[in-house]
């Protein structure tokens, strides 16, 4: 086992992925002579060359385009976009190209491209660089969306998504880079669409992912001294959607709040409440609960800021406002 950090974790997979297939190149903003804007890249452009890593203008419908292209071509990209913000303008080639061309060719081309992207609010950095639109993506048939939260995820999910013949958007949040966590020595990989048990509980199951798995997990050890054991769910994947864990987690503990940074309106986190309403409703001793971000743009202030996602002491608050434990 290595201790590794989320950021060394991705670096490592990347490096796989290009040591191991020839047909594996970067295009990106700042990802070569830069080093990339997370610094995940760093030593990539001397080591590989410039037809491997590719610096690309500042223009995200062009870079993800040109991935399109060049993966229905035959050869294997993956593209970085420096924040899942700027993914708006390159969001026709995502939704109308990348995530529907195997199907309107009836199988006949396949688009294996990898996107890269920095998600996820709480940096200080403005409404329009600290949104959380990995949940739209994942509403999009053709797409495969995941979101690691963990070192050992942050490289098996890589591995699973270097390998899919499908579009993959592999959302990185901007605050977790520095997580630490032990990485086993030997190759594995984490299948997309497999949740993961982050701590065991039967009481009460809190779902998120992302930054909120680590907010849960405190959350739960606050609870614990309460005497209230609450079991977190990381999803990870975000589609495919690993809802029989879901279900199966709520049928112990009869009860649920659903995490996520992204606007309570419209959220991913209502689309999963109402499943699992819907699917365990006998299970349930109350209805489940959402808490998401504020219906605001992100302020730049930060006191303000910590008052637009959710904390530790607002998961706490909302489970004493929704539950009898």
């Amino acid at each position: 086992m290595a201790e590794l950090t989320i950021r060394e974790a991705i670096t490592k997979g990347l490096r796989e992925a290009l040591d191991n297939d020839p047909k594996v190149f970067m295009m990106g903003e700042d990802i070569g002579a830069y080093g990339g804007p997370y610094a995940v890249t760093r030593g990539f452009f001397d080591q590989y060359g410039a037809k491997r890593i590719k610096d690309t203008p500042i223009s995200e419908s062009v870079i993800v385009g040109a991935g399109v292209g060049a993966a229905m071509g035959g050869v294997r990209p993956i593209v970085e976009i420096m924040t899942i913000n700027f993914s708006l303008l390159a969001s026709d080639q995502i939704v109308n190209h990348a995530a529907k061309i195997h199907y309107m060719t009836n199988g006949q081309y396949s688009v294996p491209l990898l996107i890269r992207t920095v998600t996820g609010g709480g940096a200080g950095l403005g409404s329009t660089h600290s949104q959380s639109f990995e949940g739209w993506y994942s509403s999009i048939p053709g797409l495969k969306v995941v979101v690691p939260s963990t070192p050992i995820d942050a490289l098996g999910l890589l591995r699973s998504s270097i390998k899919e013949n499908n579009p993959v958007l592999y959302c990185e949040h901007a605050l977790l880079y520095g997580v630490r966590g032990e990485v086993p020595d030997d190759y594995y990989e984490t299948p997309l669409g497999s949740s993961r048990v982050e701590r065991e509980g039967t009481d009460l199951t809190i779902i998120g992912y992302g930054k909120m798995v680590g907010l849960a997990a405190e959350a739960a050890r606050t609870l614990s001294e309460r005497g209230i054991e609450a079991e977190i769910i990381d999803l990870r994947s975000l589609r495919p959607l690993d809802t029989d864990s879901l279900i199966s987690s709520v049928k112990k503990t009869h009860r649920c709040l659903v995490l996520d940074e992204m606007w309570k309106t419209g959220s991913l986190g209502t689309s999963i409440a109402y499943t699992i309403q819907k699917e365990a409703f006998d299970s349930l001793d109350a209805p489940v609960a959402h808490l998401g971000g504020e219906d605001v743009p992100s302020p730049f202030s930060k006191p303000l800021e910590d008052l637009a996602f959710p904390t530790t002491q607002s998961i706490l608050q909302s489970i004493e406002d929704n539950f009898e434990l």
